[in-house]
């Protein structure tokens, strides 16, 4: 195949909506994804927020509450599922397999090696530039 053919088709091929940048993906997949419940600004102010029997918490604090320094092993391990929480059931229990596939990986701030998705990259991406500072 010829490399100009094969690069077409790769880029033909790669799921969306990954293609403009972490934090753009990010912000397409989280409002796909993610708003319903935490809100388009992440501020736990989504539609479906007062109807869940868990409170939505405002994720643009999160720097914030962690001495200024944005969480991000935690936060992949919580889009991911990997540390489930109680309202989430793990994955995320209407799109978790929208955060699955495309598995890629990656180095925490500390160094620490990750599998996860670039989905999750992203929007873990986006919510750590909605960040209060």
């Amino acid at each position: 195949m010829r490399p100009l053919l094969a690069a077409a088709l790769a880029t033909a091929l790669m799921p969306l909506p990954l293609r403009a940048g972490p934090v753009e993906d990010g912000r397409a997949v989280w409002l796909d994804a993610c708003a319903s419940c935490h809100g388009p600004a992440a501020r736990g102010d989504g539609p479906m927020a007062e109807i869940l029997a868990m409170p939505v918490p405002d994720l643009t604090g999160l720097t914030a509450a962690n001495g200024g320094s944005f969480p991000w092993l935690r936060v992949v391990h919580l889009v991911d599922g990997r540390s489930g929480l109680r309202g989430h059931g793990g994955p995320m229990p209407i799109f978790g397999a929208l955060m699955r596939g495309d598995a890629v990986a990656a180095d925490a701030p500390d160094g620490t090696p990750v599998i996860t998705s670039a989905r999750v990259l992203a929007v873990v991406a986006w919510l750590e530039s909605v960040q209060e500072r």
